[in-house]
């Protein structure tokens, strides 16, 4: 039998070339491929790339240089190519004011279903999906303007959803949000994740990266890296070069093995439980068994 050849990526960035200003190059031959079922994670310094790699992708911008494929196409940057890439692939800003505009939740959301077309039984069914995804149902009749952040992050990602893209792109979701919300919205994400959207976020926070992500990108000095998840946020000199922190998950686990442990916690709760698992198991110093 031949070997099983993976399924190529959904979207993919091929040397993609950009520059707002021509003495300044954002992009100089960024490279990356979006697969399905992936979790992946963009890294980068303010400036650095992130999102307008992000808006080259989704056709919000033109490239220099370089291309942008769908399903192995190069997208066409006439209307129906650039419709075609938008059924496929959503993306949600990371200011939802700069997204909502409808004048209450369920009218938001359903703006894209409707400009797609469908019936308007469809687009109840759509809506009411999305809205329950993300837990806001609650709210499908309250004015956007007085949603609380949060809550407005969650109406645009909504949105989003409710076109039923293959792809779900995020740019900083968890920016403005307090720890319990970012629990929240982490929760959603993979609840999201299980039901078969594939979805990749940017983030400054390392750690979120590590506890999220299988895979990290880093946008820094005009190109991409990919790697996996331990492999980039345990090289400090990568992160240094792109103005980030270390994590903190990659030093704790080469301690825990260091103690014995085979723990790999991704988050401090489960630092907590393997630490504990190490205090039942080690007898202090000096103590006799009776």
């Amino acid at each position: 039998m031949s070997p099983v050849t993976p399924a190529g990526p959904i979207l993919q960035a091929d040397g993609l070339v950009f520059a707002y200003d021509p003495a300044r190059p954002v992009l100089t031959g960024a490279t990356l491929a979006l697969h399905e079922g992936s979790r992946l994670a963009v890294l980068g310094p303010n400036g650095g790339g992130k999102t307008t790699l992000f808006r080259l992708l989704l056709g919000l911008l033109e490239p220099g240089g370089g291309r942008v494929l769908l399903d192995g196409e190069p997208v066409r940057r006439d209307r129906r190519g650039l419709t075609r890439l938008r059924e496929q692939v959503q993306l949600v800003l990371q200011d939802p004011d700069d997204q909502l505009f409808a004048a209450d939740v369920a009218q938001d959301v359903s703006f894209g279903p409707l400009n797609q077309g469908l019936s308007p039984a469809e687009v109840t069914v759509r809506v009411e999906a999305a809205l329950a995804a993300l837990g806001i149902a609650d709210l499908a009749d309250r004015p956007t303007h007085l949603l609380s952040f949060g809550q407005k992050k969650r109406t645009a990602i909504a949105g989003a959803v409710a076109m039923r893209p293959r792809l779900l792109v995020l740019d900083e979701p968890t920016a403005g949000l307090d720890p319990a919300g970012v629990e929240e919205l982490l929760a959603t994400l993979d609840e999201l994740h299980r039901a078969g959207t594939t979805v990749v976020l940017s983030t400054h926070d390392v750690d979120l990266a590590h506890r999220w992500a299988d895979e990290v990108a880093v946008v820094s000095d005009g190109r991409v890296r990919v790697a996996p998840v331990d492999e980039v946020l345990g090289d400090a000199e990568l992160l240094r070069s792109a103005r980030l922190g270390p994590a903190w998950a990659p030093g704790v686990h080469r301690l825990l093995r260091a103690l014995g442990s085979a723990a790999h916690p991704r988050t401090p709760a489960e630092l907590y439980a393997a630490l504990g698992e190490l205090g039942e198991l080690t007898v202090p110093v000096g103590r006799t068994e009776p």
